[in-house]
Parts: C-alpha cells; sequence; structure tokens
C-alpha cells in the first residue's frame, strides 16, 4: 500500500512537472510569436502560433492570435476558421466577434459590450486585458490624427507605430502612416504600409490606384500597371483607374519598345520611341531622364558623337550619379576626339562604382587613347573622324597621298618634309584599313610602334618595309620607310 501511494504521488508530479512544462512551452510560443509580429516578421511569428495551437487545442487565446497573423498577412480565408473556434470555445469572447466582422478599431461599441461581460464577470480578466488594449488603440489613433493634422508628421509616425504593435491587422493605422511617410518624403515605407491595406479591405480600390500612381511616379511603370489592373479587377468600369492604366499602358509599350530596338541595335528606332515616351510623360521628371539617358546611349552607339554629347550632357543634369551615362559621354567623347574630358568622365563615374569592371577598363582605354594622341594619331593625319568607314580612309588617304607625294616637290627641304608626311599618310591607311590594326588602334595601341612589336604573330611590321601607295595606280613610285 505504501508503495502504491509513492508510485501515485511520484505520478501526479511528474504528470504536474509536464503540464507545467507544456505551458511553459506554449507561453513561450505566444510571447516569441508577439515580439516578432510586432517586428514585422509575420511569417516566423506564424510558425509559433501553429506550435502553439498545436500544443493547446483547447485554448481560445492561441486560435485568436494565430487568427491576427493571417489577418496583417490578408489571408482573411485562413483566419475566419481560427476566429470561429476561438467564438466557439469561448462564445463570450467578443473581441473575436467584431475582428471577425471587421471592426477592428471600433473602442466604442467594445466598450459597452465590454461593460456587459464585466457587469456579469467583474473577475474576467481577459476580458480587461482586451478592453484595455482597445481603449489604448482608439486613444492611440486620436492622438495622431490631430499629430497629422498639425503637420507633425514624425509623432504621428511614433504614435502609429504603437498602434500598429497593438492591433497590426487595423487598416486605418497603416493608411494614416503611410500618408505620413509621403509627406516625409519615404515613399518605400509609404509604399509598405499602403500594400497591407488592400488586403485588410474587402475593396480597396483606392489603395491600387494610390500605389500605382506611387510607383509611377517613382518610375517603376511594370510595378504600377500591376498595381493598377489590381484595381481594375475589382471594378472594370471604375473610372479613375481605368484612365490611369491607359496612360500607364500606354508609356510603358513605348519604352518596353525603345528597349527591344536596343537589344537589336536599332538605334535610328529606338531613340524615336523615347522621344515618344517624354511627350506621354512630360510631367513626371524620371521618365524625361530615363528617356535622354538611353537616346544618349543610342547615339554613343550609332557614332553620333556630337549630339551624344548634347544629348548626354542634359541627362547627366537630370541624373548626375547616373554611371552609365557618364560611360556613354565619354565614348562620344572618344569618338569627338576631346581625350581630357572622356577620362574626366570615366574617373567621375569610377567615384561612383569603384569595382565596376566596364569603368576600369573604359578609363584604361581612355587614358591610353590620350597618352597616344600626343604621339601619332591616325585619325588626325588623315583628317577624319574615328567612325569613319573604309570608303572614307581611302577616299582621304588617296587625297592626300597625291598632294604630299615628294615628286610634287623641287627643293630638297621640301622634300624632306613631304617624306615625313608622306609616311604618316601611308602608316595611317595601313593601320585604318586593316581591321585588326584599327581595333588596336582604337584600344590605345599603335600596332606601327616598335615599342608594341614585341613576339611574333598578327600584324607584325618591321621597319623599314617597302610600300606602295597607289598599288596599280598612275604613280610608278616606291616610297621606302626609313
Amino acid at each position: 500500500m505504501a508503495l502504491f501511494l509513492k508510485t501515485l504521488v511520484f505520478s501526479l508530479s511528474t504528470a504536474q512537472g509536464l503540464l507545467a512544462a507544456g505551458q511553459a512551452e506554449i507561453e513561450n510560443h505566444l510571447e516569441m510569436g508577439r515580439k516578432l509580429l510586432a517586428a514585422g516578421q509575420l511569417a516566423e511569428a506564424l510558425s509559433h502560433y501553429h506550435s502553439a495551437v498545436e500544443n493547446d487545442p483547447k485554448n481560445y487565446l492561441t486560435y485568436y492570435k494565430r487568427a491576427t497573423i493571417y489577418l496583417a498577412m490578408g489571408k482573411f480565408k485562413s483566419a475566419l476558421p481560427d476566429l470561429s473556434k476561438a467564438i466557439e470555445l469561448k462564445p463570450d469572447f467578443l473581441a473575436v466577434s467584431l475582428l471577425k466582422e471587421g471592426n477592428c478599431s471600433r473602442a466604442e461599441g467594445l466598450n459597452l459590450q465590454r461593460s456587459g461581460v464585466l457587469q456579469s464577470s467583474p473577475d474576467n480578466t481577459e476580458a480587461r486585458s482586451q478592453l484595455t488594449r482597445v481603449t489604448e488603440l482608439e486613444l492611440s489613433m486620436q492622438e495622431a490624427r490631430t499629430a497629422f493634422q498639425r503637420k507633425n508628421y514624425m509623432g504621428a509616425v511614433g504614435i502609429l507605430d504603437r498602434a500598429i504593435e497593438i492591433s497590426p491587422w487595423d487598416p486605418e493605422a497603416k493608411e494614416l502612416r503611410s500618408e505620413c511617410y509621403l509627406y516625409l518624403g519615404n515613399y518605400d515605407k509609404a509604399i509598405m504600409d499602403l500594400k497591407p491595406t488592400t488586403k485588410l479591405r474587402n475593396d480597396n480600390r483606392a489603395a491600387f490606384l494610390k500605389l500605382s500612381k506611387l510607383y509611377y511616379n517613382l518610375g517603376e511603370h511594370e510595378e504600377s500597371l500591376n498595381q493598377v489592373r489590381e484595381c481594375l479587377k475589382l471594378d472594370q468600369d471604375d473610372k479613375n483607374c481605368f484612365s490611369h492604366y491607359k496612360q500607364v499602358k500606354k508609356l510603358s509599350k513605348q519604352l518596353e519598345t525603345a528597349e527591344e530596338h536596343v537589344k537589336a541595335h536599332r538605334y535610328e528606332d529606338a531613340i524615336e520611341k523615347y522621344k515618344a515616351a517624354m511627350k506621354t510623360e512630360p510631367n513626371v521628371e524620371i521618365y524625361t531622364s530615363k528617356a535622354k539617358g538611353r537616346i544618349c546611349h543610342c547615339l554613343s552607339k550609332n557614332k553620333q558623337p556630337r549630339e551624344a554629347i548634347d544629348i548626354c550632357t542634359e541627362a547627366h543634369q537630370l541624373d548626375p550619379r547616373n554611371i552609365f551615362i557618364l560611360r556613354d559621354r565619354a565614348e562620344a567623347y572618344i569618338l569627338n576626339e576631346e581625350l581630357e574630358k572622356a577620362v574626366e568622365d570615366y574617373q567621375e563615374a569610377k567615384e561612383f562604382d569603384s569595382e565596376n569592371e566596364e569603368l576600369k577598363e573604359g578609363l584604361e582605354k581612355a587614358q591610353k587613347l590620350l597618352k597616344q594622341s600626343k604621339k601619332r594619331d591616325y585619325y588626325k593625319i588623315l583628317g577624319i573622324r574615328r567612325n569613319a568607314n573604309k570608303q572614307e580612309i581611302i577616299k582621304a588617304y588617296r587625297k592626300l597621298a597625291q598632294q604630299w607625294h615628294p615628286d610634287n616637290f623641287q627643293s630638297e627641304d621640301e622634300k624632306k618634309e613631304a617624306e615625313k608626311k608622306f609616311i604618316d599618310i601611308a602608316a595611317a591607311k595601313e593601320v585604318l584599313t586593316d581591321p585588326e590594326m584599327r581595333q588596336k588602334f582604337d584600344s590605345g595601341e599603335d600596332p606601327l610602334d616598335p615599342e608594341n612589336q614585341q613576339g611574333g604573330g598578327g600584324h607584325q611590321h618591321q621597319w623599314p618595309f617597302e610600300f606602295n601607295p597607289f598599288g596599280t595606280g598612275n604613280f610608278h613610285f616606291k616610297f621606302h620607310f626609313n
């Protein structure tokens, strides 16, 4: 008998210990869920509330807490079963009933109903706790509205932080804080607050339209289009949403088509589309800035340096930290023989992104070309642009070769001067009509410079070499390079 009693006492103690441990684990999950919810880590908070429900499926509060997470995530279908279960387990838990109906912050109605509960059950701690929280929420909202009206937006944000911690599923608090962030110029946070409200209200076309306009003004036309489409899904006849949709759709199509032209190297077509986009949206500066930046790129790639420099300069003034505009203008400067300015642009771009390999290579090339230009520049010798084609090169060469042929001069001094010029003219034609040598020269290396004649392969030219500038032409003169 004594042994039986001892065993019974031990078993009861063990059971109590397990129950206590289990309750402590549930409390830990609920507390972690609350902290993660306050930090905005909804998925992590939900995981802890799942564990709390599994460990204590008869506790109405665990279902209620999990439902609040679902609501904050916009998962209404998942929240409703939890709210129904909480009411089933505790019918007098009126906060759940009101929450299920969507009356998240109607403190006055809740106060009246709570009063009845407290009259019949004055020791109902849960009722008192809920009443305190809802009352605190309403007071916070009133205080935040007052701060907002007084244009104390930072103060209002601080008050709303607490209100949202109390009721993270309440759209009114998030909408007001979003407005505050807009006035403070923090558009990212304004969007973050506004996005959940599209799910916290059954038909929130106004929020979708506002989000679309925010993204549009930030230059994110694709996301703007996504948001306004959500508005039209709720009501395809909504005039405000449809009007904005047409504008965004037109601009998006123009920009997308322009980029397709750029990828296909159809630069003239791309430029026309970017100009059309600027006409479609002349009032939002970011689209003008983007369009001019891309036109700058197209003109640079299309070997139109003067026009490129002008539009690149306009784009740079609108967006001074844009490394791609600086890169494209630098390339245009190279084409226009303004090598010092090209180096300056690459150096400025590199200050904004020192690890960019393309900028490093571009700067090295511009510096080589600048150094090279102080020695011998084959383009200048022939008096042609860097984007001259082979036919233009040969035409310039023949004209100069005829002009400076040594046989055209009588005195020894004139002949010597003509020889020097003729050598340079012939060398320029030799390099610029050979694709491989021209590419080397355009990269900052003189393929005819003895210092660069290292190793075998490629176009190796040993000096002196025999060169007939006119081939089988009218002149029978063979000139030996000395």
